[in-house]
């Protein structure tokens, strides 16, 4: 065999720009390791989880219940069921058992490392991107799954992001935590179609750049704004055209994916998700809504406490993301982005939460139930607090005939926990997906072992 020897001077580098060049491969590879968890097979037998205090969030806790799963979905629920001959009955006195948590709002699957741009699939070329589905770019094998799932979030709806300029997103997906690829995991798709509101300040929305972010837009910066307004309606025109053409044509006219992908949009068959913050924002988007007619959720909505009472007119659902943040005002109270869910819950708005989704924080997906429980902390009451990351979440996204609560005839999507989910001491000691028991071991499991038997073996020496 010929042997090849690495020559960098060959090659137009320096060694130093070599060495460097090396390094950061080898940190790429390293860092793109897939985790090593087993997908669960699909349930083959009857389980039965007996003497927990079940918490199916439609309706009352149950002290002492039993729940019954097979073939995937829930058979019965209560104190008294019915045992099938081959079933697995295991005893989780103590303990409680409370729906699959859901994620309503994340880059999870689509971004591994936010500093790697090699691990990072979550923007398209262009403004105009409605074709784009995010389930087709995720990636199955990410570290980020089963860190998530380990604190009871087993669902989340991962959302394309529109980049720093762009307009429409593409359409989000539901995804399961667990399978071999993305189509196993898929549990709807398209969810939704995403749109990034125009915003006419400088800035963007940056809360690190308060002046700037907060302050009136310059002459330019308000021909932005119009320009890409134009540029929105342009749009749901031309697909409105294209619709028109293939509902009237004798002959369907030659496809063009872009307007193809927004058809169930303009039939209101799923909701358009627009991500905005400032009330000037909401009340646009609201107006824009009702004039395109589409169903429309608001997405982040540090503002939508503002507008609750015409959020409720509209039947506009909000999915706060996040309640952890900065108050968007200076001169705001430091608990108003905390106190929001609460006064969206005393307006009557349906609501969901979500972390920030944003690049860096798809690797923190597994703190969402802390979200809801800041929310709780500042006034929501706590079940509507646990409601905000199960049944509001399911309706929110279309899957509450399927998720979101403990009722026969779901989806057996369901954690075991040792306490109050919203709570930071709380262990998630057992989860199903489907039915199919979940490995909860991750890359931080692996760890925690490790340097516990380091310790070990030093000690003993």
């Amino acid at each position: 065999m010929k042997s090849i020897t690495f020559n960098p001077r060959a090659n137009g580098l320096s060694f130093w720009k070599a060495g460097l060049l090396l390094v950061l491969l080898s940190g790429v590879c390293a860092m793109a390791r897939a985790n090593t968890t087993v997908p669960a097979p699909t349930q083959d037998h009857p389980i039965i989880l007996k003497g927990a205090v079940i918490y199916p969030v439609a309706y009352p806790p149950i002290e002492g219940a039993q729940i019954l799963f097979e073939n995937g979905k829930i058979a019965a629920v209560g104190k008294r069921i019915k045992v099938p001959k081959n079933a697995e009955i295991i005893d989780v006195s103590g303990k409680r058992i409370y729906p699959g948590l859901i994620s309503p709002n994340s880059l999870a699957g689509l971004v591994e490392i936010g500093a790697v741009r090699a691990t990072r699939d979550f923007t398209e070329v262009g403004d105009i991107n409605p074709n784009a589905r995010a389930e087709r770019a995720v990636n199955p094998d990410s570290e980020i799954f089963p860190v998530t799932r380990a604190n009871g979030v087993l669902m989340v709806n991962t959302v394309p992001s529109a980049g720093a300029k762009g307009l429409i997103a593409g359409t989000s997906a539901l995804m399961k935590l667990d399978g071999w690829t993305w189509e196993q995991m898929v549990v709807k798709a398209p969810v939704g179609l995403h749109i990034k509101w125009p915003v006419r300040v400088s800035g963007g929305a940056s809360v690190f750049t308060r002046r700037a972010a907060y302050s009136p837009g310059t002459k330019d910066e308000e021909k932005k704004y119009k320009k890409s307004l134009r540029k929105l309606e342009e749009s749901f025109a031309n697909a409105r055209a294209y619709l028109k053409g293939v509902e009237n044509a004798s002959e369907k006219p030659e496809t063009d994916v872009r307007w193809e992908a927004m058809i169930p949009f303009l039939k209101k068959e799923a909701p358009v998700f627009v991500h905005a913050n400032r009330l000037e924002e909401i009340r646009a988007a609201v107006h824009w809504a009702e004039e395109e007619d589409v169903r429309l959720v608001i997405v982040g909505g540090q503002d939508a406490w503002r507008a609750g009472d015409l959020l409720r007119e509209k039947n506009v659902a909000v999915i706060v993301s996040p309640v952890m943040a900065l108050p968007l005002r200076r001169w705001e109270a430091y608990d108003t982005p905390y106190s929001n869910p609460a006064k969206l819950h005393e307006s009557g708005v349906l609501f969901a939460i979500a972390n920030k989704g944003n690049r860096g924080d798809a690797a923190h997906e597994r703190n969402l139930p802390y979200q809801a429980a800041m929310a709780a902390a500042y006034g929501l009451p706590k079940e509507e607090a646990l409601k905000a990351i199960t049944i509001n979440a399911a309706k929110i996204l279309g899957v509450e005939d399927r998720l979101g609560s403990l009722e026969a005839g779901k989806d057996a999507t369901l954690i075991v926990t040792d306490g109050d989910p919203l709570e930071i001491r709380t262990h998630v000691e057992m989860a199903f997906i489907d039915g199919r028991a979940i490995d909860l071991s991750s890359r931080h499991t692996e760890l925690y072992e490790k340097y516990q038997e380091k310790y070990r073996q030093l000690k003993s020496e």
